[in-house]
């Protein structure tokens, strides 16, 4: 692709993130996902400018956001911000203030308990998002779940099987906490890869949980080369079982420090913390009770190498 040529964007002021190797190739990549963010937003525009035009705009909920980071190496299908972190913007009338941004920690499970909120209805018990009306402001007698908590200064997230890339289909589980300050990422089989089996297993490729693309190619045809090992290991190479990023110093997270000693109260705090939200949440992983393999045990139904269906029983999300 030369989308983002053809849309007139210079390579030259691409930012490349510290977990790509910084090549024409990469930039043009970058380059041609700019436009194609680009093409959404006019898109959305339409979108917009359609429901004025038939006079439903005042009274519509319009939520953007994506259900994944970028889809390049070490991204999509990763708990690294580069992953996890997504836009989300809200519209409805004028019971959102236009213009306002909100510095708060909130989850796509959040959205559910939102739309039932906005329609005056309570979130099943089941559910353990929270709305997220009362941070954009809205009033006037929406309800919320009995309980509810207003802490917002972290959010968990957690990962299975993407595509079905490793040999007896089994997933990749893994947890993290993300606070303002600190990431933390807990890899349940570390001795599998995380980017999926270097040989083809069922669908999409060697390395299959990165989709394909120029930068996918650089790394792994020259992987061997200098320049690029450390990018291809930080994308494809097996992690260990925790993980520890400190934002302020490191906010793409390639620096690990879980063995740094003068993080040691830091990781501790976090790993607790994880331990009983994965008990609080009832999640299948947690402690070595029975069960905790049935995300690997789902059917798959996608095609051969040549088809990049996915199945996603658990995917990335997040549970609160």
């Amino acid at each position: 692709m030369n989308s983002g040529a053809e849309a007139g964007l210079d390579p030259a002021k691409v930012q490349v993130p510290p977990y790509f190797p910084d090549t024409p190739e990469v930039r043009n990549d970058v380059l041609d996902y700019y436009a194609e963010v680009q093409r959404f937003d006019r898109l959305v525009g339409e979108m917009v400018a359609l429901l004025e035009r038939r006079g439903q705009l005042e009274n519509t909920v319009v939520v953007i956001t994506s259900d994944n980071g970028m889809p390049f190496p070490r991204c999509k299908a990763n708990l690294y911000d580069s992953g996890s972190r997504m836009p989300l913007a809200v519209r409805w009338g004028t019971k959102v203030k236009a213009g306002q941004k909100v510095d708060a920690f909130v989850s796509l499970t959040d959205l559910c308990p939102t739309f039932l909120g906005a329609a005056g209805l309570q979130p099943t018990a089941e559910m353990t998002g929270r709305s997220v009306l009362g941070l954009l402001g809205v009033t006037g007698g929406v309800p919320e779940a009995a309980g509810t908590v207003a802490r917002r200064d972290r959010v968990f997230i957690e990962r299975e099987r993407h595509a079905n890339v490793r040999a007896g289909d089994r997933s990749y589980p893994s947890r993290a906490l993300r606070e303002d300050k600190f990431l933390y990422v807990r890899n349940l089989a570390p001795d599998l890869w995380p980017a999926g089996d270097p040989q083809v297993w069922k669908a999409v490729g060697p390395f299959g949980d990165i989709d394909p693309g120029p930068t996918k190619a650089i790394l792994l045809n020259e992987r061997e080369a200098p320049p690029i090992k450390p990018h291809f290991d930080l994308a494809c190479g097996k992690r260990p079982a925790e993980e520890l990023y400190d934002l302020e110093k490191d906010p793409h997270q390639v620096k690990d420090v879980a063995a740094d000693p003068a993080y040691a109260r830091v990781l501790d705090r976090l790993r607790k913390e994880t331990d009983a939200w994965m008990k609080r949440t009832d999640d299948p992983r947690a402690g070595a009770g029975a069960g905790g393999d049935a995300f690997d045990r789902y059917p798959y139904f996608g095609g051969g190498p040549d088809n990049a269906m996915e199945s996603r029983p658990r995917g990335l999300g997040a549970r609160q």
